[in-house]
């Protein structure tokens, strides 16, 4: 079958592709930026990508003929504080760009919804489903409860929290109870039920085998890990101090923070039903989930993070836009050195940030980091999903990747911390020197201000950095 994948470069679709390829279907993938398709994608006969922006209607857009199928994985909780109304917006203009495409089937994944009273949030993916509903097509959906999968928002949430409080003075929706999937159990849902006619127009809950409260989801996690941990659930702390409490401890936006604690409230219980069955789906445990996901961690091969689907991102553009950087009003920081071994200081270059820190002045780059979690900003929490590999889109502590092309030897960062102006800090190796260079644009009088006043650290922090990326040094 030929299909359509939407959200291709969010946290199901980078997994779900792999799946669709086994299956022997051609595959046509639609990404907001063409810059950010994945690298280990793009030469595969078997896929065709199309650059479409569903948040906004363009009819001279068109999809190509023949798809029988799609996938609807687009989300936008946490982008905005009116995530709802882009979320809708993306529907009814999937709904118009398919209108006359032909398909047969549409597959949508959103979360339980079986309460009465819903969270922002679910009430969104409620609503969603609604909108799907009338097109010219079949719809199933599939109500997912937590994913619990290496990367995802709810698994890395639960680790920052077990790996980093020994003691936990928690909220009392941590008493709420749900009902977690793995990550490989949604996706053989989804890529099993590709045209099958038994589901077409029907909605299905789909979770694992286990009713369990958050708190005993955080401690299953910690004797998955070998810790002891105490926790102590509290009845007075507020939805917006249970917010901040996770956005501070975790490696969360405040938004997506706010965002669940509203959900977490109700409990997420999934309704009975044949499509195990159906499909031959036999979901696991969380704890044999946990244990996966720890292992695919440990082996550095995480196929895609909530943080890089552009989560909480400062970008309301495409990448493309801000891979030139600018040359009239910036102020600028560019060294150079000669080297000797350049794969050696491209493989340096491409390890930056995460566990292997920046080189030099460590300290100083987490007092940075945690002036800016002070503020609202990002911080270094957000560390990076590979230690060896970068492309495109990728989080990476407190910056975002705009480009990673290492035959063109050339790493070029962009800055999401909060800042009163935009900054950039690229690589680049030309005959046998490297260039660094951290480039800023400042917002006004404050900017300037602010570039002048921490021009010291950049002295020693910007030395030590090209310096032991040519020398070899660790730190």
């Amino acid at each position: 079958m030929k299909i359509l994948i939407t959200g291709t470069t969010g946290y199901i679709g980078k997994r779900l592709i792999p799946f669709l390829l086994e299956a022997g279907h051609e595959l046509v993938c639609s990404v907001r930026d063409l810059g950010r398709v994945p690298k280990k994608f793009k030469k595969i006969p078997q896929i065709t990508f199309v650059e479409i922006d569903f948040l906004t209607y363009d009819a001279s857009v068109t999809l190509p003929p023949g798809i029988d199928v799609a996938y609807y994985l687009m989300h936008s909780m946490s982008s905005s504080d009116d995530f709802d109304k882009l979320e809708l917006t993306c529907a009814e203009n999937f709904k118009k760009y398919t209108a006359n495409a032909g398909f047969k089937h549409v597959i949508y994944l959103s979360g339980i919804v079986n309460e009465d009273e819903l969270s922002k949030h679910l009430q969104s993916r409620k609503h969603v489903e609604e909108a799907l509903a009338g097109g010219k097509y079949a719809l199933t959906t599939f109500r997912a409860g937590i994913i619990v999968g290496s990367g995802s928002a709810s698994f890395e949430i639960i680790r920052d929290l077990v790996e980093k409080l020994p003691i936990m003075v928690t909220p009392r929706w941590l008493d709420t109870k749900t009902q977690p999937i793995a990550i490989r159990d949604v996706l053989l849902y989804l890529s099993r039920a590709a045209g099958d006619e038994r589901l077409f127009n029907n909605n299905y809950d789909i979770f694992g085998p286990d009713v369990l409260t958050y708190k005993e989801m955080l401690l299953e996690f910690a004797k998955v890990r070998g810790l002891k941990r105490t926790i102590i659930t509290l009845p007075v702390m507020t939805p917006k101090l249970s917010s901040y409490w996770l956005y501070f401890v975790t490696s969360t936006t405040y938004k997506l923070a706010a965002a669940l604690v509203d959900s977490m409230k109700i409990e997420v219980i999934g309704r009975e039903s044949n499509i195990s069955q159906l499909l031959n789906v036999q979901p696991m445990s969380y704890h044999d989930a946990m244990v996966k996901a720890l292992s695919i961690i440990q082996q550095d091969s995480t196929p895609s993070s909530w943080k890089d689907a552009m989560v909480g991102s400062r970008f309301q553009e495409k990448l493309s836009s801000y891979i030139t950087i600018p040359e009239y009003g910036v102020l600028k920081d560019v060294k150079e050195r000669k080297i000797t071994d350049e794969a050696d200081v491209l493989n340096r270059i491409w390890a930056l940030g995460g566990v292997t820190g920046w080189y030099y002045g460590d300290i100083l780059w987490k007092a940075r980091g945690f002036l800016d979690r002070i503020f609202g900003g990002t911080g270094l929490r957000r560390g990076r999903t590979s230690q060896a590999d970068l492309q495109a889109g990728d989080a990476l502590d407190f910056w975002r990747v705009l480009e990673a092309d290492k035959e063109k030897k050339r790493l070029l960062l962009y800055a999401e911390m909060k800042l009163p102006g935009e900054a950039w800090l690229e690589f680049k190796i030309k005959k046998d020197v490297l260039y660094q260079s951290a480039v800023f644009r400042p917002k006004g009088l404050w900017g300037r201000m602010y570039w002048y006043s921490v021009l010291p650290f950049h002295y020693f922090i910007f030395n030590g950095l090209i310096n032991n990326l040519v020398k070899g040094k660790e730190k």
